[in-house]
């Protein structure tokens, strides 16, 4: 039997009904019996709870859709915050599409991120999360843990950025050809691409990656980490690295430089900015790294993918 692997789709006053069928639609069509399932199922609030509308196990993503109108009312937003909260605490990954990233913003996960959502949107959307970094000029903006996509019909990006993630880039361009749609344009057709281990089960490290992942280009030190996942820094470092195989590290570099490509692929800031934004303050460093883990310079990369 394939792997089967959970997509939510939430439910919400005035979700936009086409991102709900058409997300449905693209992952069914991506699915082969030789390779993971992709089984979607839709989920509703009770009592300030998030539960399937039909038997699912736990879900590795929900997918919040746009809303038909403008920006989602704090009231309906904020009934979904603590579900929401509590999946992603238990190693689900979010994500939004155009005003979706209102019902995110609520939870406050978004705090310190950047995130992107709708440009008509964006003067709202700062009033109430001053907290975010919003960048309307990225169709999507993934963290690991948390993507975020601009515009209403940007749930087709969304989408195939997942079937990426699970299924594999032959797959992405299967779905994308099946469907005649533009495929996005991402490295990883061609270079591996990091994918932080969420599902793990271990709620201490899982906690430090939130951490890392929200605050990854700060100097995080192995203190901040043990201290968020209240163990002791040798008991951190030897479970980290079962849950996710790979050493402190590795994972930030490798995420660091994921952040990097989309800035390459997708911005336009010369390479010493870039480094920056992404923790270094050597910008040789941040080469060095980059062209092992990609194989390409960041001028090279961006010359050979920029969207």
């Amino acid at each position: 039997m394939p792997e089967t692997i959970d997509i939510g789709l939430l439910e919400y006053p005035g979700a936009q009904e086409a991102a709900l069928l058409g997300l449905t639609d693209l992952f069914e069509i991506a699915n082969r019996p030789d390779r993971p399932i992709l089984r979607v199922t839709r989920w509703r609030i009770e009592s300030d709870y998030l539960v399937p509308a039909e038997p699912s196990g736990h879900p590795s993503v929900v997918i919040v859709p746009s809303g038909k109108g403008g920006p989602v009312p704090s009231e309906v937003a904020r009934t979904f915050a603590a579900g929401l909260r509590r999946l992603h605490s238990a190693g689900t990954i979010l994500a939004s599409v155009c005003v979706g990233a209102f019902i995110l913003g609520e939870t406050g996960l978004l705090n310190r991120r950047s995130a992107t959502t709708h440009w008509g949107a964006a003067e709202a959307f700062v009033a109430r999360f001053p907290d975010v970094n919003l960048d309307v000029d990225r169709l999507i903006i993934d963290d690991g843990d948390i993507i975020t996509a601009g515009g209403m019909m940007a749930w087709t990006d969304l989408g195939l950025k997942l079937v990426d993630r699970y299924l594999g880039p032959t797959a992405m361009m299967e779905t994308a050809s099946t469907l005649l749609i533009d495929p996005p344009g991402r490295e990883q057709r061609y270079y591996s691409t990091f994918v932080p281990s969420l599902n793990h089960g271990d709620t201490a490290v899982l906690s430090a990656q939130h951490l890392l992942h929200a605050s990854f280009a700060d100097d995080i030190t192995l203190a901040d980490l043990a201290s968020k996942s209240r163990l002791e820094e040798r008991t951190f470092l030897r479970r980290f690295r079962k849950s996710t195989d790979m050493t402190v590290t590795e994972y930030l570099q490798r995420f660091r430089m994921n952040k990097a490509r989309e800035l390459l692929q997708f911005g336009k800031y010369p390479v010493e900015v870039i480094a920056w934004r992404v923790g270094y303050t050597d910008a040789s460093a941040f080469r060095k790294v980059f062209q092992r883990i990609v194989g390409l310079s960041p001028s090279e990369y961006r010359r050979r993918f920029r969207a």
